[in-house]
């Protein structure tokens, strides 16, 4: 009976460390892109204003993306903060990536959709053991 509790310890151990490495793995194309935004503000607004997005827009932008990539990592507000991306990733989806002559449009489109697939399954189960969400269950 011990070797299969010694095997079921392991086997959670290692999805509860895949679960935190695939929400780091997920959020921080949205922390470099976040921190990028800052260092490049004026031609990040540029760039928003000429798909139509107004560049006051920018500062909530950033703070989604950086605290909302942080918050995920360690697993805070996991469902609310992973609904909020997903929706944040198909909106810019749509507006920044809606060329779907374009190839490469195509499949930056996709992409977006993708991570807000990824985003629901965070909503659907939450974020795990490994995570500040389970240690204020417990």
């Amino acid at each position: 009976m011990s070797t299969l509790s010694s095997a079921s310890t392991a086997s959670s151990t290692v999805r509860d460390s895949t679960e935190l490495v695939g929400r780091i793995l997920l959020v921080a194309l949205f922390l470099i892109s976040g921190l990028g935004k800052i260092t490049a503000y004026e031609a990040t607004a540029g760039y928003m204003a000429s798909m139509g997005v107004p560049g006051f827009a920018l500062p909530a932008v950033i703070a989604l993306e950086v605290l909302g990539a942080v918050a995920i990592i360690a697993g805070f507000k996991t469902r609310i903060v992973a609904a909020l991306l997903a929706g944040f990733t198909l909106a810019t989806g749509v507006i920044f990536h809606n060329n779907f002559a374009d190839q490469t449009q195509m499949v930056m489109f996709l992409k977006n959709v993708s991570i807000a697939g990824a985003f629901l399954m965070l909503v659907a189960n939450g974020a795990g053991a490994f995570s500040l969400d389970a240690r204020a269950a417990k």
